[in-house]
């Protein structure tokens, strides 16, 4: 027979003992599930935080304390913390940089504020930020309704918002148009409402939209503190080359610290992009986790499936001393019992497949990610499914091939 010929012949085997060859298929099929669920959840989440990310740009970098905890030793003792970067190193690295880049500062007025508008109020769970002209620009903020600060604001430091979405859900109802010009109290200090951001969703360590934003002169008039640190981003435009902005502002970040050339940076420089990359290796184990673990339950369906084309032979021992007698070879009868076990094995691969996109895309409807056809993870399932069907069946096949026809035919 040819290769089309023992398909549908398996096929009819397969609807011929329909129950054992679903309850075979199913496992299978949980399998395959388990492996492509959830490596495309995994895939999922990676584009979620992708996407999260690009709000800074591919081309951005931050510049931050040197953090002691990971800096080197001295005789066994550990350095002292570098100093924060103060408002004035701050101000004074952006009129030093100049039009090279865009230049975002911003720093925490408050993590734990309460935000009130006439009766209603919010839970003291709110993080105000102030920021200037180019922070909302460069973190991927949009306004919905108003306007962003004005030159003058931010010079004067004047009391003025911007509210994420959720905060005009919990105050105005959600309303954005009515929120804009009304006054709010953030922790008793009055403030107008100038605009209302579009929503931006949460990112791993807060809600982009449970955010109030003031003027970053503003909140050092209301809400600084001794040695604060204010946070620099620097975005590049998609044709500069970032290794040379990259030098020029870690030049211009050693003049503003007044280093000295024997000096060591007391800052570090992070590209936007390197936390990606480090959650993407970091995922590397979890994916050779999940597919041993995917493996090891397709090890039992393999087994289940030996045994069922084992029963497969012994029940169709006459079957095959008939085709023997009508003149099928050994390879005739093994590659039959193959291609069955394959048919199988294809099937319940197939419906595990569907179950695994599903069940993998299922996340994405909490990170509002897009949905994914993980088109690698299919081929690995389609692969896997072929491995385990030679593996469940070449013993049985080879079983069902050395049988003698004469003794066969004698069968009951």
């Amino acid at each position: 027979m040819n290769l089309l010929e023992n398909i549908r012949q398996s096929l009819r085997n397969v609807k011929d003992n329909l129950l054992r060859s679903i309850l075979t298929m199913m496992i299978i099929a949980f399998g395959i599930m388990a492996l492509v669920g959830i490596l495309t959840a995994i895939d999922s989440i990676l584009i979620s935080m992708s996407s999260n990310f690009s709000g800074l740009g591919a081309n951005s970098f931050a510049i931050t304390p040197l953090d002691s905890d990971f800096g080197p030793r001295h005789r066994g003792m550990r350095k002292p913390p570098s100093k924060p970067i103060t408002y004035d190193n701050a101000i004074d690295f952006a009129a030093a940089f100049g039009s090279k880049a865009m230049v975002s500062i911003s720093g925490s007025a408050m993590s734990n504020s309460t935000v009130a508008f006439e009766s209603t109020k919010t839970n003291p769970n709110i993080n105000v930020v102030g920021v200037n002209a180019d922070y909302l620009t460069s973190s991927g903020y949009t306004i919905e309704v108003g306007r962003s600060f004005s030159n003058s604001e931010l010079l004067y430091g004047s009391n003025v918002c911007l509210l994420g979405s959720q905060l005009v859900t919990l105050l105005f109802r959600g309303n954005s148009s009515y929120a804009v010009d009304k006054i709010v109290s953030i922790d008793g200090n009055k403030f107008k409402v100038v605009g209302v951001l579009d929503s931006k969703g949460s990112s791993m360590t807060s809600s982009g939209d449970k955010m109030v934003f003031i003027p970053l002169l503003t909140q050092r008039k209301y809400f600084a503190y001794h040695d604060q640190g204010y946070d620099l981003n620097v975005s590049v435009g998609p044709q500069a080359e970032v290794e040379e902005v990259v030098s020029q502002a870690t030049g211009i970040m050693r003049n503003v610290r007044k280093l000295r050339v024997v000096d060591k940076n007391d800052f570090s420089i992070q590209k936007s992009d390197a936390i990606m990359n480090v959650l993407k290796d970091n995922t590397t184990m979890i994916r050779l986790a999940t597919i041993a673990i995917g493996f090891i339950t397709l090890i039992g369906a393999a087994i289940g499936l030996m045994n069922i084309m084992l029963v497969s032979v012994t029940d169709r021992t006459r079957e095959i001393g008939i085709r023997k007698a009508l003149g099928a070879t050994k390879s005739n009868i093994l590659i039959q019992f193959l291609i069955e076990a394959m048919v199988i094995c294809q099937l319940g691969g197939l419906i595990g497949i569907v179950l695994g996109i599903l069940a993998g895309n299922f996340i994405t409807l909490f990170t509002k990610s897009t949905f994914l056809i993980p088109w690698g993870w299919i081929s690995l399932g389609v692969i896997t499914c072929i491995v385990v069907g030679l593996i469940a069946g070449i013993y049985p096949a080879m079983k069902a091939a050395r049988l003698d026809p004469v003794d066969s035919l004698r069968y009951e």
